[in-house]
């Protein structure tokens, strides 16, 4: 029964990407099974055998280590600050993104991201059917973030078509930072965050081809990695800087969402007697139902789901873990994997404003096509989602 729930989910994911298509004619097939064939053999691997196993602990063993280095800098700054016993969430999940980012910038700066980035997207591009561009920029976006990704590329934005400009922005949307990833381990287990980001890559790939469909010749497929020439150290100021952004960003958000989340919960309770959110998980309890979670906890499942879509995915999965006792553990792995990427209302200001700062007019073009990146981006997440609850 649950697989033939999750081949209607994925019909269904498919068919209303297909509603939104600017050109049916345009879609390609072949690559979509192609891709859809490749992220159950991927779940089937990381999830369900030694080797994955293996895998993702090695991962997970190495973002543990890394939290380790990062708590030692935590430590030297802000030991003391919370009780014995304490585990402060800025200071355990948001701090430790400083280290991890710049890590990554000294990744960048010895080009060892952009070799791997430049031809793991070259080898994408040979399944999706896409161009060699967009691949690398799905790639990219899983490792640098939604809006550092459009600086690698930025001096093709000018040259783009609204068409490749959604797709590139689709990606973005549809992954998350490793530099965040780190954050997300000490709130959902390991093994769904690792899944989420393989198989949202080429859930990202799936949705664009049906909604966005186009082809690239060879002469505007030209792939040129920008790179500013910085010093090391200028290099890692700077990558230093923009993870503490990210840190602070997010904090701030969190605050702002978490108090208001429990503000309008408050009210709809004295006046309907019913919390917002339970009403909101109504609205997104049949989404739930085609993921794979029982009909007796999809309102609960879609109270999470909405709450990531308002808010973010951090506020989504700290409600994720204050709801775990009204979950088994198949739902809860299905919902983790849903909430891994940055589609939220949020995102399209990101991303929007990201472009607009490189390229003024690109970045109107993002804008207007906002919330059909966000739709995009929201099927990604329950496709992936789906694809898990085949192997769970």
């Amino acid at each position: 029964m649950n697989y033939l729930i999750s081949i209607v989910g994925i019909i269904v994911v498919l068919g209303l990407a297909w509603v939104a298509s600017n050109n049916r004619k345009e879609i390609k097939i072949r690559p979509i099974i192609q891709m859809i064939i490749i992220q159950l053999i991927l779940t089937f691997i990381l999830l369900n055998t030694k080797f994955g196993l293996i895998l993702i602990e090695g991962i997970a063993a190495v973002f543990t280590k890394l939290l380790d280095y990062a708590n030692e800098g935590i430590n030297f700054v802000f030991a003391g600050i919370a009780n014995e016993g304490q585990a402060p969430f800025f200071l355990t999940a948001l701090l430790p993104i400083v280290f991890i980012s710049a890590l990554i910038g000294i990744l960048q700066h010895i080009k060892v991201l952009p070799f791997i980035m430049k031809w793991l997207g070259w080898a994408i591009s040979k399944v999706n059917g896409m161009g060699k561009l967009e691949s690398y920029n799905g790639v990219a976006s899983a490792i640098v973030g939604q809006s550092e990704v459009f600086i690698t590329v930025k001096k093709q934005l000018g040259q783009l078509s609204p068409q490749r400009l959604y797709t590139l922005s689709a990606s973005a949307m549809s992954t998350v930072s490793m530099s965040i990833v780190g954050a997300y381990m000490t709130m959902i287990e390991p093994r769904y965050v690792v899944t989420a980001i393989v198989i949202n890559l080429f859930g990202g790939f799936i949705i664009a081809s049906i909604i966005n469909p186009y082809s690239v010749t060879d002469e505007e497929d030209l792939l040129v990695v920008q790179e500013e020439k910085q010093s090391f150290f200028e290099m890692l100021g700077e990558y230093i800087m923009d993870g503490f952004k990210v840190a602070i960003v997010v904090a701030a958000m969190l605050i702002g969402f978490v108090a208001l989340m429990a503000g309008i919960n408050n009210l709809f309770d004295m006046i309907f007697g019913v919390t917002f959110q339970a009403i909101i998980g109504y609205v997104f309890a049949p989404f739930a139902i085609l993921m794979g979670i029982p009909v007796s906890e999809s309102v609960t499942a879609g109270g999470i789901m909405a709450t990531k879509l308002v808010t973010n995915e951090f506020v989504a999965m700290l409600s994720l873990n204050d709801l775990a006792s009204n979950l088994s553990e198949r739902s809860i792995g299905i919902i983790s994997v849903f909430l891994v990427s940055f589609a939220n209302f949020t995102s399209i200001g990101i991303i929007s404003g990201a472009v607009k700062g490189l390229h003024e007019k690109q970045g109107n073009v993002v804008a207007r096509f906002g919330l059909k990146l966000l739709y995009g981006a929201t099927l990604v997440s329950v496709l992936s989602a789906i694809i898990v609850s085949f192997i769970l």
